[in-house]
């Protein structure tokens, strides 16, 4: 039995993926290696060759990520904070970018015991993530689509039995004026990760084929749902109480100027990504 070294696995691996257009290309052949082998990607240096089963294995996970299927339904999981979330087809994937907003939030919530909403929730990520990171925090998560929320539910129950604080899963509509209605001038904090891409916007294959698209299309100019999540804000939000709100790079002044439109909103922002780009807004109560 000849044995094949894991570098030269990987770099064929990682030319295939570019051929085929995927970004990341080295980053995605290394992963997959991790997971096929269940090592750690640190220590995959770790391991000089490995057995033709392997290799075979390897090789037809490389082609079903360079037929563009997302990395994170090969693998099954997407992490967002300090978390892993079960993912798939039929509910979005967790984004790296929405790590900033996660991050905003904490910094905002420095008293006890925060009462959070998360609208749009998806698989839970941003209310999981928050309740992982902040165990004394009271968390409301909101989702429409009933897929999405049996995924919200399943990781909520993971993370549940992992020891985390329970969060409490609500299916609703972000439209709907009335939603949550018992909460309302209570909340320290509303987190969204909405559907906010324009409708025309061309999209890459891992999004057009595998995100649905309530998760992502949010109108014309990205903004039908936005709209809404402030005026829910608004209505949720206690005096002081924040909003952070992700949106579309070509909405770093669109959505800025929804939350200025509210005059019980003041002290709004946009913040940058990691690239430089417009990625979500703030805004005070």
């Amino acid at each position: 039995m000849t044995r094949t070294p894991l570098r030269l696995a990987i770099l064929e691996a990682e030319r295939i993926l570019a051929q085929a257009g995927v970004d990341s290309a080295r980053t995605d052949a290394e992963l997959l290696a991790s997971y096929v082998l269940g090592v750690e990607r640190s220590r995959l240096l770790l391991v000089p060759l490995v057995d033709p089963s392997v290799v075979d294995a390897y090789g037809k996970l490389v082609q079903r990520r360079a037929s563009r299927e997302p990395l994170q339904h090969i693998t099954g999981s997407a992490w967002l904070g300090n978390i892993p979330l079960v993912v798939g087809p039929g509910v979005f994937v967790p984004r790296p970018e929405t790590d900033l907003l996660l991050e905003w939030g904490l910094s905002v919530t420095g008293s006890t015991a925060p009462v959070v909403v998360d609208l749009c929730t998806g698989s839970g990520a941003l209310a999981l993530a928050f309740a992982n990171l902040r165990p004394d925090a009271v968390v409301h998560a909101v989702e429409l689509d009933t897929v999405a929320l049996s995924w919200a539910r399943r990781n909520a129950d993971i993370r549940r039995e992992a020891g985390d604080t329970p969060i409490r899963l609500h299916a609703g509509d972000v439209t709907n004026p009335k939603l949550l209605a018992a909460m309302e001038s209570s909340v320290d904090l509303v987190l969204c990760n909405p559907p906010y891409v324009p409708e025309a916007t061309e999209v890459p294959p891992e999004v057009a084929d595998h995100d649905p698209d309530i998760a992502v299309f949010g109108g014309p100019d990205g903004l039908d749902v936005i709209k809404h999540v402030i005026s829910c804000a608004a209505r949720l939000l206690k005096p002081g109480g924040w909003v952070g709100i992700e949106h579309d790079d070509s909405q770093g002044s669109s959505v800025p100027e929804l939350l200025a439109a509210r005059r019980v909103l003041s002290e709004v922002e946009d913040h940058k990504d990691l690239a430089g780009r417009p990625r979500f807004a703030t805004a005070q109560r």
